[in-house]
């Protein structure tokens, strides 16, 4: 049982928010430690405690990035709800459901390496994406300038449903959703809102993120097929001439005029790797490609955007 008296220091010197943190990884880990109670054999449960325990330690640093990266310049106020499903031309909404389906394929590896079933490693690590990222709406909902965003948890719920569907019916991810990032030029004229470092604008710069979907070819076809299932072929979605969430405005907050930027939808067609699908007998390489598969890698690509023009990109 959690100490009384901590928790009220942890209120006191820390805010609810943090607290809510704490109370919320603790439920995480008490939810799915219940799986070494499973009188099953195959689990090996000193592997299970090194995944609660490195998965822990690795989400408490990512909330930790998360916090100094964003949060921690802005003032706290009361939870709140704020909807916010036309921010950013929705490019913020694929980046939640990318990184709840990211987290829940992490939890599922994780899982079955401990020896838990396929079906409740996939039921776990679907509830763990989605929990992971509902931690994001409560810091949103003690934050002044955002809220708990109803269309971000749909988003959280999406994407950690389509890694847990694919573990449930095929075993495998046979599509993807994937990320990619380059430095945008907007970011220097409304640091405020994009970004001040570079690792605040990787998170806050939507002009500069693309979200992808990524499928496997060869996992459609015949089982005899020869074709290569790592080869992949991806469709993506980013946005540029975003200033602020909703209409770009004509002064930053120390008053000087911005350009006039046009707030355009981008569509993009694109080749891709599946990097867990690269056979390789080292095990420290398979952890190495795991971890990097949600990165999309660069290739030619075409864009049409919402101008009605089409770009080529020889490397995108």
């Amino acid at each position: 049982m959690i100490n009384i008296f901590a928790v009220k220091v942890l209120r006191q010197y820390f805010g609810a928010r943090i607290l809510i943190l704490f109370l919320f990884l603790i439920t995480c880990n008490f939810l799915v430690a219940q799986v070494q109670n499973e009188q099953n054999d195959s689990i090996n449960k000193q592997r299970l405690n090194t995944v609660i325990i490195s998965s822990s330690a690795l989400y408490t640093a990512t909330l930790g990035v998360l916090y100094f990266g964003w949060y921690k310049d802005n003032p706290s106020s009361s939870f709140h709800f704020l909807d916010d499903s036309q921010n950013w031309l929705q490019v913020d909404k694929v980046g939640h459901a990318t990184t709840a389906y990211t987290f829940s394929n992490y939890g599922y590896w994780m899982l079955r390496w401990s020896g838990v079933s396929n079906t409740k490693s996939a039921l776990y690590s679907g509830l763990m994406g989605f929990g992971s990222m509902t931690v994001i709406e409560i810091l949103d909902g003690f934050s002044a300038e955002y809220g708990a965003s109803p269309s971000d948890l749909l988003a959280n719920a999406l994407g950690a449903s389509l890694s847990m569907s694919q573990n449930l019916f095929w075993k495998e991810q046979r599509i993807s959703l994937k990320f990619s990032y380059y430095p945008s030029d907007y970011a220097q004229y409304y640091p405020s809102q994009l970004g001040k470092s570079q690792l605040q604008r990787i998170i806050k710069d939507y002009n500069g993120q693309t979200y992808w979907l990524s499928a496997s070819i060869g996992s459609f076809m015949k089982k005899e097929s020869k074709f290569p299932k790592w080869i992949n072929v991806a469709v993506g979605y980013g946005a540029a001439g975003m200033l602020s969430p909703l209409d770009n405005p004509d002064y930053d907050p120390d008053g000087n005029p911005l350009p006039e930027f046009q707030r355009v939808r981008q569509y993009f067609l694109s080749m891709d790797i599946d990097l867990t699908k690269i056979k390789t007998n080292s095990k420290g390489l398979q952890i190495v490609l795991k971890t990097l598969s949600f990165i999309k890698i660069p290739f030619p690509t075409l864009e049409y955007n919402s101008q009605g023009q089409f770009v080529w990109y020889w490397i995108y």
